[in-house]
């Protein structure tokens, strides 16, 4: 036999409860009238009285109360299985797919406060710079350098990025005077290949001299690294001076290990998006993933403008 109408039986459901339509429409936010029919409708469905229409009050009969009794297990099983799958969504796993640089300079520092307001939720990270398939790696969310134009998926402004000199405070009180930008040949210069090549005006020397209005000098020697991360590192060990930008070098200036020579700072051509298929951010797991970035972001900008006062370029977007 073919079940009734759903929506029949749990306006009977809730009457049976009840024994009155009134309270059962309250509750079910419809009219008394809407459950007084669609009871009607389930007795004219099932070939049998269900209450005993009495002048004051409603008594089931028997037959309805073996359907009452067994409506309410079943609605009951029902809402306990919805909502033990909703724990397990809400907590479980959430796979993000982040730039190595960013994992280890910015997000992984932070992983604490996360784990501090959601216990409940793991996180794996996957660092790693190529492009992600969603569905057959089993990425929830992906943060990606860039301009944010990623086809068949959703993609929101994370963070801005800023890009300027930093050194150790050893190195800076050691080192040859840097009174302009100019000084900076007389000093070990720390390079970012990736960007320019992969990147190009992201974060490279060229681009902040640019910005700050220094086109008589042309840099060629200096150490390259393949990785923002390896510039902050070793400008960390007093090696040179390196060009960072604000999401990797936060921590680092908060703490004191990083100074900045120069006040300038200059607006990178590329941000950080949070990007993914659109139906993930349906998962309260990767909503809570999502807000908490955000909240780390305003915490990022907050500490870089308490702790590091500086003179903000913009480049004209036609020469980019």
């Amino acid at each position: 036999m073919r079940l009734p109408p759903l929506q029949a039986l749990r306006a009977f459901e809730a009457a049976a409860r009840h024994l009155n339509f009134t309270r059962a429409a309250e509750e079910l936010f419809v009219t008394q009238g809407a459950v007084s029919q669609q009871i009607r409708q389930l007795e004219e469905y099932l070939g049998f009285r269900l209450f005993y229409r009495l002048p004051r009050r409603l008594q089931l009969t028997d037959e309805g109360d073996r359907l009452a009794r067994a409506a309410n297990e079943g609605f009951t099983r029902i809402a306990g299985e919805i909502e033990s799958l909703l724990a397990v969504e809400e907590a479980g796993v959430v796979t993000v797919s982040v730039l190595q640089s960013f994992a280890v300079k910015w997000l992984i520092p932070r992983l604490g406060h996360f784990r501090d307001q959601h216990p409940d939720i793991d996180v794996r990270i996957h660092a790693d710079d190529r492009l992600v398939d969603f569905r057959t790696e089993g990425i929830d969310l992906a943060v990606r350098f860039g301009r944010g134009r990623y086809p068949n998926l959703y993609a929101e402004l994370l963070m801005r990025d800023e890009v300027f000199p930093v050194c150790s405070p050893d190195y800076l009180a050691s080192a040859p005077p840097l009174h302009t930008p100019e000084d900076i040949l007389n000093h070990q210069l720390l390079h970012d290949a990736t960007a320019q090549v992969e990147l190009p005006r992201a974060a490279d020397w060229n681009f902040w001299l640019e910005g700050v209005g220094v086109n008589n000098i042309t840099l060629r020697r200096g150490l390259r690294f393949n990785s923002g991360d390896m510039v902050i590192q070793a400008a960390l060990m007093g090696q040179g001076i390196g060009m960072a930008r604000t999401s990797l070098a936060a921590q680092d200036l908060k703490a004191g290990l990083l100074v900045r020579p120069f006040p300038q700072k200059v607006a990178s051509s590329y941000a950080y998006y949070i990007a993914c298929p659109e139906e993930n951010l349906n998962r309260p797991r990767v909503q809570a993933f999502v807000r908490w970035l955000k909240e780390e972001v305003t915490a990022t900008l907050k500490d870089i403008e308490e702790n590091q006062p500086t003179l903000a370029v913009t480049i004209d977007p036609s020469k980019i």
